[in-house]
């Protein structure tokens, strides 16, 4: 693909470290300059060797840049489009990658009238529960998919934001942006509330019982933890954003666990185990198709 001469990443966590080394492994641009709100971010960046050039403030950059990536929370998103409405002089590509379209969108299209920005809203599913820099990896988007929810025709954009993506290892899905966000709902935004849900309700314990559940945690409430020990600002600007999708799938998702809750009261095993094998199917399909591993923690960060 055609490389990028110079490519900012604003937000550099966990996401945005991992993009920059995944562009610097896979030489998919000279430059990778990065923003961040936070001088100990952008000072853990440079220790780590992953930028061109690091800062606090847009305005302190004295170049522009053909490509930038929006790695911060949802709320933050205006404030970003304001600023580069008045940064951006020469045509530049946006694209983000919240875990909600239907809002970055309105967000730009609300704020945005300059002419040379174009923004293709993004979404890889890739991540882990960690924060910051130093737990980024180049191979985190390795055989991931990315949703691509386009809302003008660009092809020309749209081609290289979706080359960017498939060069450090990404497969293309496009999607209505709000059918992406009732999708992501369901797949990511419930199981994600659930698990703060359920270890919000262990810590509420009494101190004795609450001892014993961390102590004697067994896979599925480990599992839940990891999800609960996500960023908290990310996650609450989730549902503030996709308010609507996800009160949808929460009402279908509490039928749905009150017809379990009655099943057990009545001691309807049929019920439970032909629901239970149901769901050993999906997972199955999930695995076949390559979407059911894990990361390993002691992976040698790249």
């Amino acid at each position: 693909m055609k490389k990028f001469n110079s490519v900012l990443i604003i937000g550099m966590g966990l996401i945005g470290s991992s993009i920059s080394r995944a562009l610097i492994e896979n030489h998919i641009t000279n430059n990778i300059y990065g923003l961040d709100c936070d001088e100990n971010v952008i000072q853990k960046c440079k220790n780590l060797n992953i930028l061109t050039k690091g800062e606090t403030e847009l305005n302190k950059f004295d170049i522009q840049f053909d490509l930038i990536v929006i790695c911060t929370p949802l709320s933050s998103y205006k404030n970003i489009f304001n600023s580069l409405a008045e940064f951006v002089l020469q045509p530049t590509l946006v694209t983000d990658v919240g875990s909600t379209k239907m809002s970055t969108i309105k967000d730009f299209t609300n704020v945005t009238n300059n002419k040379y920005m174009t923004f293709i809203p993004s979404h890889p599913i890739a991540g882990l529960e960690k924060t910051g820099p130093e737990h980024g990896f180049s191979k985190l988007f390795n055989d991931r998919y990315c949703i691509l929810t386009p809302f003008e025709k660009n092809d020309d954009a749209l081609n290289r934001i979706s080359e960017m993506w498939k060069s450090i290892g990404m497969s293309i899905e496009m999607m209505e942006p709000d059918r992406h966000d009732r999708v992501l709902a369901m797949t990511s935004h419930i199981p994600q509330l659930i698990a703060f849900s359920v270890v919000g309700t262990a810590t509420e314990l009494e101190s004795h019982m609450r001892e014993e559940v961390i102590k004697y945690s067994a896979a599925g409430f480990r599992d839940f933890t990891r999800l609960a020990g996500s960023d908290a600002i990310m996650w609450r600007d989730v549902y503030d954003k996709n308010k609507d999708a996800v009160l949808e799938m929460l009402g279908r998702f509490s039928e749905d666990l009150s017809t379990y809750q009655k099943a057990i009261r009545n001691g309807d095993l049929e019920f439970l185990q032909n629901k239970f094998n149901q769901s050993k199917k999906i997972r199955k399909e999930i695995e076949d198709i390559g979407q059911a591993g894990s990361f390993d923690p002691t992976e040698k960060k790249n």
